[in-house]
């Protein structure tokens, strides 16, 4: 066991702060004692003990007030220290030292602690290890080292004297001691960490199992739809073999077909070739015939000479383009110079017109400036100004003389100003003489009144000022008459007064208070007599109202929700009823919800099949119109067929037509040759002879231009032929397209058959969805309004509970209150007690009213008094007036001739002032024009003007003659044009010469070529190669049809695979098997855990519950012997402390908590000792608990100090608390370790204590010269007297 063996204070509180100052006290066993008086520093012991081992300070302080005042040591900072030597629990050596500093820093100190230490030494004093508290955390190895929780040390070993009755305090506040004293906070805090663990668990289990449902389906949705993948990826592998196996084959019959069409393309590229230059040679041989008919003749010399010829008439012709091109420039130049005199022209007379402008400007400012002249010189009076235009020598002399007349007018007005002061001076000097001997007379007239009457001088001003116009005669006779009516009033008013008669009765109604108020102490004491036996009818009434509160509560939730229970279930349930309706709405809510998610499933399904199907219907859609556009594009029309029959019908109508056309050229020619040189000619085809020659010639002119039109028609032939023929082909490589038109047409009426079939599903879904969300937005506002229920009607049962229980408390109160006879109630002495206090309060209220009235009839007697005294000094003043208003009437006459005069100088001021300024302005505006007409005439602008005139003179004749040399250029080149254009014809005729003979070149050239290109044809075989292509066509149209239909398959197999593959990327389907493991895994683990946690939280709570009652079943049997041993009186055999379990926790709270109370029992009954006990029986029955809580709980602590033990005992008890302190030190005494520590300041109890065998020697605190504390080691047998 632990105990402590000496400790040094040095620095705190009281102690001294030097180092002569620190005091040390050993403590020896089993009992130490410490006396000294009031202040002396005991408890300072027991707080420097407390603060050493836990780091705690005494209640109400801080660091800064534990600390020895700076102020009182005068010092700047003040260090305190402890040192604590100990044994601890293993008896090892331990020393401890804890400092702290106070530095006084302004007005407020500053406290902080310096680094504590803890030594352990061995027996020789030998250290062994040291700890700081900058690496360990020193309260924490305190409480280790002692053995004893920090709340034993606070409350029971070292508990401080304000604390002491801790046993007795409020029931909250004493919970929470007795809960740290059996360390039971901690262990509820770790059943409700364990409860609210299991609670998470349950609902996580519940959780789990609602999401595992879920996820269960999406694991089965997921494999069927990796089924569903599966099967078409399968699919897809053999359609795209049978794509491979397609195109494997197709691939030899396209080549094959390609290499047929390339010989057939390049025997119809030399058939249209052969045909196109047999219409080129016949075009040829027209455009020949034509220029030879258009030109005059033909030029018979070689192509040389004709080159020759050629070139030296386009030489003469390009020197006569070149002579045109320079008089185009002289054109151009002499246009230039027309269009820059134009501008200056246009230049020149802006300027002219904007010179005449300021022209006009200078002859208005001339006007204007005589027009002024002439009105102010009339105005002035000035003769010689009357006719206008004025020279220069008139504007001089006229400015000398407004001038002149100017200065005069100023004169005259200065000259009255300095006459108007001086009349103003001469009235303002009478004035102040006048003001001057007013004041005089004002200052005699204030010095009398000064004399009479200093007090009321202000008040004699105001009304004197208010009545100055009234006669002073008058007011002097009407003073007179209105002292001595005043006076009157005061003899009559002292006369009537009563004030004696009043004071006596004031006198009388202070008796009758007194006597009341001796009946309202006895009523009192009345009242407090019948409170000792109506607390029970209180209460009784208290549990009474407290009933009928309880029941209001349960009719107010029976009408708040009757209406909508009864509504619900049928019938007003209870809590368990309405619970298990709870349990069966909320499965049918499960219940719907999980409809409603496969409906949603089913809509979700029906809807990607609806958007899958739209998304192909729009694709094949667009697919067909764009084929069907390429078609229209190629046809023109949608009848593919029709139009490519028709088409293979107009390219054999164009092929014969060329042919027709191709032989038409040679029969035409062999029939023109006939006619033209038989002599006896006949019509080449009926072999008519034509009897005319006009006959014939008409004959063969048809018949040349027929032979002429031929090539035309045969190009414009093979033209359109070969357009056909490219058509043709265009529209049989169309032909698979057409196929796939065809089969379009077909799949999307299914598409838009399985669409509507899909939006009829999605009606008949969302019906039903709305109708399951309907049913569960119902199902959850009646589970909603059910559970807002479920806690009225909780708290309703919980209030009926309350009520048999107030029912059972009040049966309790009656039964008390049996053989109990009160004559009279609280309620009839309260009444009577109200009475009292009334009459009372008309006592005091008369007693008012009569002491008012005497104050108010003596005011209105003091009141006369002044008014006569008033009336007096003001009559002596008013004669003094009548001296002064005089000169009142003769300064005020005098002010106003001053202001009359004031008056006209301003007006006259004004007058001359406003005439001077007229003739000013006036002559600021002829200035001012006279200054424009300079300025013209100094700048020149009339000889500018006549310059600018002359300069547009010569501009014009310059810009004629421009004019006249631009007209001749004009004709030279139209005469030069003329010439080139003559030219220009034989040039023509020149280049048609050269054009025939290169078109006869070009034509042999030609003829060779049409021969070359006939062999070739001749050698390749047509017919057997148009036969292989048909056959190699069908083949391959086949297999392109067979193509199409399995990529379409294809296609559609892959569309399927990404929906599937998106629809397993979601999020509920991915990685579904696997979240449902996991969750599973969760689930029943969480379970077990649950039930771990059960099993713990039982135990733990089992093994509190053992550990309570055993050590209050320890500490009560304890507390009973010690208050039988103790305790002298007879109205209590013993006190116990009282463990109830809280009543207000909830069944579904299995865990425990105590409330605590200490009780006194007399026979049967127990009542709380809390508000009932006296101050002795309080501080023996705390002092007893400690003891006990000491013996149960110190076992590893052998520690215990009492502080002022006997506080508020009698002789007896504190005799028998001595006696009980020895009979515990005795039965102790075997422990080596066991201390006890008593201070008192009762000498008389030290005597007793000292009595015994375990006490010699006892510590004396008390205080030094210095008035700090030291501590004397003394004997008990020399109490009083000498120092051991």
């Amino acid at each position: 066991m632990s105990r402590i063996e000496k400790m040094s204070i040095l620095g705190v509180r009281s102690f001294g702060v030097e180092d002569k100052d620190k005091q040390i006290i050993s403590f020896s066993e089993p009992l130490t004692i410490l006396v000294g008086p009031n202040g002396a520093g005991k408890t300072t012991i027991i707080e420097c003990l407390k603060y050493i081992c836990t780091g705690d300070f005494p209640p109400g302080t801080k660091g800064k007030t534990f600390v020895h005042d700076p102020k009182v040591a005068n010092e700047t900072d003040v260090r305190a220290q402890i040192r604590l030597r100990f044994r601890d629990v293993n008896g090892e050596l331990v020393a401890v030292q804890r400092s702290m500093i106070c530095t006084q820093k302004g007005k407020a100190p500053e406290f902080r602690t310096l680094e504590s230490v803890i030594t352990r030494t061995n027996e020789s004093g030998e250290k062994i290890c040291s700890l700081s508290s900058k690496c360990a955390e020193i309260d924490r190895e305190m409480i280790s080292a002692l053995g004893v929780s920090k709340s034993v040390l606070n409350n029971v070993i070292f508990c401080h004297q304000e604390e002491s009755n801790w046993p007795l305090s409020e029931g909250k506040a004493l919970k929470q001691k007795f809960d740290e004293i059996f360390s039971a906070t901690r262990y509820i805090k770790a059943l409700e960490a364990l409860r609210q663990v299991r609670l998470k668990q349950g609902l996580k289990v519940k959780e789990c199992q609602t999401e595992l449902k879920y996820l269960k389906q999406n694991k089965e949705k997921a494999q069927e739809i990796q089924d569903h993948l599966s099967n078409r990826e399968a699919q897809l592998a053999a359609s795209k073999e049978n794509v491979k196996t397609i195109e494997s084959k197709l691939e030899p019959l396209k080549s094959s077909l390609t290499a047929v069409e390339q010989n057939l393309t390049k025997v119809m590229r030399l058939d249209n070739d052969v045909k196109a230059l047999e219409s080129r040679r016949q075009q040829m041989e027209k455009d020949n015939q034509d220029l030879q008919q258009k030109m005059e003749k033909v030029f018979q010399g070689t192509d040389e000479q004709l080159r020759d010829r050629y070139q030296n008439h386009q030489r003469i012709v390009k020197e006569k383009e070149k002579r045109l091109l320079d008089y185009k420039r002289d054109l151009d130049r002499a246009t230039k110079e027309c269009q820059r005199f134009n501008s200056e022209k246009s230049e020149l007379l802006v300027e002219r017109g904007r010179l005449q402008l300021q022209a006009d400007r200078h002859q208005e400012h001339i006007m204007t400036r005589d027009s002024l002249i002439q009105s102010l010189a009339a105005q002035l009076e000035l003769d010689g100004f009357e006719r206008a235009p004025f020279s220069e020598r008139h504007i001089t002399s006229f400015h000398r003389l407004v001038k002149e007349r100017q200065e005069k007018d100023t004169e005259a007005a200065n000259q009255l100003m300095r006459d108007f002061t001086r009349k103003e001076a001469m009235k303002q000097k009478q004035i102040d003489e006048i003001r001057d001997k007013k004041t005089g007379l004002e200052r005699t007239i204030d010095l009398k009144s000064d004399i009479q009457n200093r007090k009321h001088d202000e008040l004699k001003k105001v009304k004197c000022e208010l009545q100055q116009l009234e006669g002073f005669s008058g007011r002097i006779s009407e003073l007179d008459e209105e002292i001595g009516k005043t006076e009157h009033d005061l003899e009559k008013a002292e006369r009537n007064s009563n004030v004696e008669t009043l004071e006596q009765e004031v006198q009388s109604l202070q008796n009758e208070k007194i006597s009341l108020d001796r009946a309202l102490r006895r009523l009192d004491q009345e009242m407090e007599q019948l409170n000792l036996h109506t607390t029970t009818i209180t209460q009784m009434e208290m549990l009474k109202k407290d009933k009928a509160e309880k029941e209001e509560q349960i009719r107010k939730v029976k009408s708040r929700h009757s209406e909508e229970l009864t509504s619900l279930l049928g019938y007003f349930p209870n809590k368990k009823q309405l619970e298990d309706w709870l349990h069966g709405k909320n499965k049918r809510i499960n219940q719907t919800r999980d409809t409603l998610a496969n409906l949603n499933k089913r809509l979700a399904l029906i809807e990607n099949d609806k958007t899958y199907a739209t998304n192909e219907l729009k694709k094949n859609e667009a697919l067909l119109s764009q084929h069907e556009a390429k078609l229209f594009d190629v046809c023109g029309s949608q009848d593919f067929d029709s139009d490519l029959n028709k088409l293979q019908d107009e390219i054999e109508k164009s092929s014969k037509q060329r042919a027709v056309l191709a032989g038409a050229t040679a029969v035409y020619s062999q029939f023109i040759t006939q006619l033209t040189e038989e002599t006896q000619a006949c019509c080449p085809v009926c072999q008519r002879v034509f009897q005319t020659e006009a006959e014939l010639q008409d004959v063969i002119s048809d018949l040349q231009s027929k032979l002429r039109l031929a090539p035309d028609k045969l190009k414009s032939t093979e033209t359109e032929l070969k357009r056909k023929e490219k058509k043709r082909d265009e529209m049989m490589s169309l032909q698979p397209l057409r196929q796939t038109v065809a089969e379009l047409e077909k799949e999307i009426p299914d598409l838009k058959n399985k669409i509507q079939n899909a939006n009829r599903d999605l009606t008949v879904l969302k019906s039903e969805i709305e109708e399951q969300e309907s049913f569960l937005q119902t199902a959850l506002s009646e589970e909603g309004g059910a559970k807002a229920c479920l806690q009225d009607i909780t708290l309703m049962e919980r209030y009926q509970i309350d009520i048999r229980d107030v029912e059972r408390k009040i049966a309790q109160q009656e039964a008390k209150l049996l053989g109990v006879n009160l004559s009279r109630t609280v309620q009839q002495v309260s009444q009577e007690k109200q009475e009292k206090k009334h009459s009372w309060d008309t006592v005091t209220g008369k007693i008012e009213l009569k002491q008012k009235l005497k104050q108010d009839q003596q005011s209105e007697i003091q009141q006369l008094k002044s008014r006569v005294n008033e009336l007096r000094a003001e009559r002596l003043q008013m004669e003094a007036k009548e001296q002064v208003f005089p000169l009142d009437a003769t300064l005020e006459k005098l002010q106003q001739e001053k202001e009359d005069l004031v008056n006209k100088r301003t007006a006259s001021n004004k007058e001359t002032q406003e005439k001077i300024n007229g003739i000013n302005e006036k002559v600021k505006d002829i200035n001012k024009y006279m200054k424009e007409i300079e300025n013209y005439i100094q700048q020149g602008k009339e000889d500018y003007k006549k310059q600018k005139e002359s300069e547009l003179a010569e501009v014009n004749s310059h810009l004629a003659a421009c004019e006249k040399q631009k007209e001749k250029i004009s004709k030279e080149m139209e005469m030069t044009r003329q010439d080139i254009d003559t030219q220009k014809v034989q040039e023509r005729w020149l280049e048609d010469n050269l054009t025939l003979r290169n078109r006869n070149e070009e034509l042999k050239k030609v003829e060779d070529k049409i021969k070359q290109l006939m062999k070739e044809m001749g050698e390749m075989k047509v017919p057997q190669m148009k036969n292989e292509q048909k056959h190699l066509e069908e083949k391959i149209e086949s297999l392109k049809r067979n193509h199409h239909v399995a990529l379409g398959r294809q296609r559609g197999f892959e569309e399927e695979i990404v929906r599937f593959r998106k629809e397993l990327r979601e999020p509920q389907f991915k990685d579904a098997e696997d979240k449902y493991r996991d969750m599973m895994i969760v689930m029943r683990t969480t379970e077990l855990v649950n039930k771990d946690l059960d099993l713990y939280y039982k135990a733990l709570d089992k093994a509190i519950m053992t550990f309570h009652s055993m050590k209050m079943e320890e500490i009560n049997k304890i507390i009973r012997d010690l208050w039988r041993s103790i305790y002298r009186g007879q109205d209590i055999e013993y006190i116990e402390i009282r463990s109830d379990a809280d009543e207000n926790v909830s069944a579904a709270d299995k865990r425990r908590n105590y409330n605590y109370r200490v009780v006194m029992v007399k026979g049967d009954t127990a009542l709380d000792m809390r508000g009932r006990c006296s101050a002795g029986q309080k501080v023996l029955a705390s002092l007893i608990i400690r003891l006990a809580l000491a013996e149960t709980f110190c076992l590893n602590c052998g520690i215990l100090a009492l502080d002022e033990p006997t506080t508020n005992l009698d002789r007896e008890n504190i005799e028998s608390l001595a006696h009980a302190l020895v009979e515990i030190i005795k039965s102790r005494s075997q422990q080596r370790n066991f201390q006890l520590l008593v201070i008192t300041h009762d000498e008389d109890f030290v005597e007793l204590l000292g009595r015994s065998k375990y006490v010699e020697t006892f510590f004396r605190i008390r205080k030094n010269s210095d008035q700090c504390s030291e501590i004397m080691k003394c004997s008990v047998s020399s109490l009083g007297s000498d120092v051991h």
